[in-house]
């Protein structure tokens, strides 16, 4: 059992057809005639939103399409590996190159051509893509962002979500010109990188993205030593009276208090917990 399979043995159960099952996941009928003929891989379930809608519509358990996604998916993954890797495009370069600092472009581009698709490059492309899919997924259940990216790329708004779609599900090996037309080219403003550090800054559209400037640092850290669980922590959860409501985040952000000396009681956690749900102690956003 696969993907496509299950999905036209419901819509035959239904009575419905890919025209309908495409009205319900906001997406066009050429994109699920590919996904139900093969053409198209599943999405990885990460990624999309397609699957929660498929479900419904379909009337199948939650989870049951991501499942047999992620496990295509993976199958397919080892028979692409046993396989020579594909370098990028030459146009899609020639965008990435173009959108670096005009300081730094000449001598990463020399880079680039003597050691075709080496570790600068993919590092590069990946946190380009990291970002730009970042934005993407924060933006895929916003119909005004995706109108607006339909609007600048002439394009409809199923058409831009089966774009987001599909970009949002792939990698480097597989970037193409039409998602750097799509996505780069409009979202990145510029980026340069540190060659000495590796410190790389990437600047968005301020149009199309919330945080038009991105910063990423390499930084050698030294190991942190091993840590054992405060024995104060321990009997605080231990004890249902003093963190019977606790969440997994409080209790995970408990966990991280680091003390050089002291050792705090269970009392202290207790509190601490109380402090940290207090709205009074932090700002609004």
């Amino acid at each position: 059992m696969d993907v496509p399979l299950v999905v036209k043995q419901r819509l035959e159960e239904l009575g419905a057809d890919q025209r309908d099952l495409a009205t319900a996941t906001q997406v066009t009928e050429s994109y699920i005639s590919q996904l139900l003929t093969r053409k198209k891989a599943p999405p990885a379930p990460n990624r999309t939103d397609i699957y929660e809608k498929m479900e419904k519509f379909l009337k199948l358990p939650s989870g049951e399409l991501s499942q047999l996604a992620d496990l295509q998916r993976k199958e397919e993954l080892k028979r692409r590996l046993a396989g020579p890797l594909t370098p990028l495009f030459k146009d899609v370069r020639a965008l990435i190159l173009r959108k670096c600092s005009p300081d730094s472009a000449k001598h990463i581009r020399a880079i680039f051509e003597k050691q075709p698709f080496g570790e600068l490059e993919r590092l590069v492309t990946q946190k380009l893509l990291d970002v730009v899919t970042g934005v993407a997924k924060e933006e895929l259940a916003s119909e005004p962002w995706l109108h607006m990216v339909a609007q600048l790329s002439g394009r409809s708004y199923e058409q831009i979500r089966v774009m987001v779609l599909e970009f949002l599900d792939t990698d480097i090996f597989n970037l193409s010109v039409e998602h750097c037309v799509a996505f780069l080219d409009p979202l990145i403003e510029s980026w340069d990188i540190d060659l000495a550090t590796f410190d790389m800054e990437i600047v968005l559209n301020r149009r199309l993205a919330a945080g038009p400037l991105k910063k990423f640092t390499f930084v050698e850290r030294k190991p942190e030593p091993p840590f054992d669980e405060e024995p104060g922590l321990t009997t605080f959860l231990q004890d249902p009276a003093l963190s019977g409501d606790a969440t997994a985040e409080e209790i995970e952000f408990l966990k991280n208090l680091r003390f050089k000396r002291k050792r705090p009681t269970p009392l202290y956690y207790y509190r601490e917990l109380q402090n940290l749900r207090d709205r009074l102690h932090f700002r609004t956003p």
